[in-house]
């Protein structure tokens, strides 16, 4: 991955996962939303390929979506299988 490449991973990952922990609190961290995040431009990539959408187009606003819901919905399935109010804490 080019140097480039992965600051943009980075920063669209802190976004969303500072967005999704916004609607999903998590008490995770700095660190933890963007990882949130970057797992969530995945998840949301894959989800929005599966429908026929365009997932991660790099830094812009689309990718920042895109991951934002992906960090949603894994927020969303770490609580329903933990089963408790707050992820990290």
């Amino acid at each position: 991955m080019e140097p480039m490449g992965l600051i943009a991973w980075l920063v669209v990952g802190g976004i969303a996962g500072w967005l999704a922990s916004n609607v999903i609190p998590t008490g995770l961290g700095l660190i933890g939303n963007i990882l949130v995040g970057i797992v969530g431009g995945f998840l949301g990539g894959f989800l929005f390929n599966a429908i026929g959408e365009v997932g991660m187009t790099g830094l812009s606003l689309w990718s920042i979506f895109v991951a934002f819901i992906g960090a949603v919905v894994l927020l969303y399935l770490i609580r329903l299988v933990n089963g408790r109010g707050r992820i990290g804490a």
